[in-house]
Order: C-alpha cells, then sequence, then structure tokens
C-alpha cells in the first residue's frame, strides 16, 4: 500500500519548472502504479451501475486525477485504495443521476469480462461453464443494488469498514447485506 502522508508526495517546487516536465515526482509515479494496479477492479466494480464502459473508464480517470490533485495540495490520504473506491462510486452515481441512461448493468459487466478473460475450454465445459454464470449473474442481478456493491467490493478484498465507509452504511448493515447476498447465492448453486 502506498504512503500516504504528505512527505511521500513532494510537491514539484514552482520555480523548476523544466524539472517538473521532465521527471515525474514521487506522487504522480504512485498514482500511476496505483492506477495499474486498481483500474481493473475498479472497472469490475463500475459494473454494477448501469454505465457504459467506456463512461465507467471516465469516472475512473476522474477519480485518479482527484486523488492527485489531493496529494499536490498536501492533503493526508490514509487509504487510497478505500478513498479512490469512494470517489468512484460518487462518481458513478453523479454521473448516471446526470445522464439517466438506463442500461443493463450486466452488459457492461459482460463487455469488461470479454476484455478480460480468455477461455481455454471445450466446448462442453464451456457450455455449462456460462450456464451456471448466466444463472449466478441472475441471482446477483435480482439483489438490491446496495447488496450488489457490498458483494463486489468484498469480492475486491475490502473490509468490512472499508465497505461502510465506501457505501456510507453501518457495520451492521454491511454484515446483513452481505450474509442475505451469499445466502441466497448458496440456495442458487445448490440448485
Amino acid at each position: 500500500m502506498i504512503d500516504s502522508s504528505p512527505e511521500s508526495y513532494p510537491i514539484v517546487n514552482s520555480d523548476s519548472k523544466d524539472s517538473a516536465r521532465t521527471a515525474p515526482s514521487i506522487g504522480e509515479r504512485a498514482v500511476t502504479e496505483l492506477f495499474d494496479e486498481l483500474r481493473v477492479p475498479l472497472l469490475r466494480y463500475l459494473s454494477g451501475f448501469p454505465l457504459p464502459v467506456h463512461d465507467s473508464e471516465d469516472v475512473i480517470q476522474e477519480a485518479f486525477l482527484s486523488l492527485f490533485q489531493q496529494l499536490r495540495r498536501g492533503r493526508s490520504v490514509q487509504s487510497p485504495r478505500s478513498w479512490l473506491l469512494r470517489a468512484v462510486h460518487n462518481l458513478a452515481l453523479k454521473r448516471r443521476i446526470r445522464s439517466r441512461r438506463d442500461l443493463a448493468s450486466t452488459a457492461s459487466f459482460i463487455a469488461a469480462e470479454n476484455c478480460l478473460a480468455d477461455s481455454a475450454l471445450n466446448p462442453e465445459d464451456e457450455f455449462a461453464f456460462n450456464r451456471s454464470r448466466e444463472r449466478l449473474h441472475a441471482v446477483v442481478r435480482a439483489l438490491p443494488e446496495q447488496h450488489r456493491w457490498c458483494l463486489y467490493l468484498r469480492a475486491e478484498g475490502l473490509r468490512y469498514r472499508e465497505i461502510g465507509e465506501i457505501l456510507n452504511m453501518s457495520l451492521g448493515a454491511v454484515c446483513g447485506c452481505l450474509q442475505r447476498s451469499l445466502t441466497l447465492i448458496g440456495r442458487a448453486v445448490q440448485r
């Protein structure tokens, strides 16, 4: 994880404009590394929103730009990953409200999944896998939106407390959402 203390993100002195153009500051490199690490997980998270993939990419870039600006101003970011997820969540909500698009959330998920996955299964196994995946997607789509977000964030490895901070929920509410969601998914898998 990135050390988010202001000392670890020195701001390039405005007197040395040439050095600012030639070599990025440590903060820029750290944010770039974080972008490389979190771009795909953030895309998967945003698949729960009815946003096209190109809009999701814009949301992610906007969130990273905002993080970089925070760090350049010398503001401390305790957990960059949680901060970014919260920013991406809020930006996606704003974009959805602003654009009023009603695309199916699974369409962007499947498009992102197809870009990321390469199947090496034989046709029969691939068919069985696709049927199972479709059943699982149907169960997940039937979950309330807040439950889906909790599941996506937990699947990305976030702790309950981090999920609560990102979604502005209590720890108990996060536990309840995840427990109910996993129970429903478990029942669907058993069928």
